[in-house]
């Protein structure tokens, strides 16, 4: 599933490419593609939205238009692709919005995950998230007195986008070795210093990811660098960065983890 630096990355793509065109119309091939409103509303309602900016909010990719915003969620394999609008469909397109200027966006999702909402109201999608990690207000001390409300292992909790917005299983491994803490720790015996640990790992590996436009592992997103730099993530038996020891992998809440055993010995 794509992350925040991935999401990140196709927002920025595209948000040259399209702020200012007109959705002139939507054909829309599989209808369970959309969340809200029904197909008929959604055909209607964005019919001559203009789109007015890009961005992105925990991983979701957020069309502000004239009257709407337009959020995309990827989940497991959706891309966004821009073409001629003369193009052919492909098998797994499961929305075409067709633009003004000769062009038209496709979201192609091969498994069916992907989802859209087309809303006045975003914050009734969005408004459950947690804080981005990259914002101000995202700091070692929220950080920790966050961790201490809680009493879940760091793995899962990091991962619940209720906490904090954007991490999936790639960052969250790669945060975790980088602030030397192991997975399974229990977030309320995190100390101030770990906490600030943390913190500064969250960010460096989010901010180099963005820098090497994600990681492409594991689902259809193309053109990133980042799996080249991974310190554990898919690194089962190879030795360990930063003292040689070799990188288990381990399951916690369904999701495969890779850790060092040594550099992140559970305290």
């Amino acid at each position: 599933m794509p992350e925040l630096p991935e999401v990140e990355t196709i927002a920025r793509r595209l948000e040259p490419e399209l702020v200012g065109k007109t959705i002139r119309e939507a054909d829309l091939r599989w209808d369970r593609t959309l969340a809200t409103p029904s197909p008929r509303k959604f055909k209607e309602h964005i019919r001559g939205q203009k789109i007015t900016n890009i961005s992105r909010r925990a991983k979701y990719i957020v069309f502000r238009l004239s009257s709407f915003h337009l959020l995309i969620h990827l989940r497991m394999s959706g891309d966004l692709l821009l073409r001629d609008s003369t193009t052919e469909p492909e098998p797994h397109d499961r929305l075409l919005l067709k633009l003004s200027g000769g062009k038209s966006l496709a979201f192609n999702d091969t498994r069916k995950f992907g989802r859209v909402w087309l809303t006045a109201q975003p914050e009734e999608v969005l408004g459950k998230l947690g804080p981005e990690p990259l914002d101000a207000g995202f700091t070692p001390e929220w950080l920790y007195h966050a961790l201490h409300a809680k009493r879940r292992q760091l793995k899962p909790l990091l991962l619940d986008q209720t906490f904090l917005a954007g991490l999936g299983n790639i960052y969250t491994d790669e945060a975790l070795h980088l602030a030397k803490l192991h997975p399974l720790k229990l977030s309320d015996s995190v100390s101030i210093q770990q906490a600030q640990a943390l913190h500064g790992a969250i960010q460096s590996v989010l901010r180099e990811g963005i820098r090497r436009n994600g990681a492409s592992i594991d689902w259809v997103y193309r053109g990133g660098e980042f799996q080249n730099y991974f310190r554990v993530y898919d690194r089962e038996g190879k030795p360990c960065k930063t003292c040689g020891t070799k990188i288990e992998r381990i399951t916690v809440g369904q999701r495969g983890t890779h850790f060092c055993p040594n550099c992140q010995a559970l305290k």
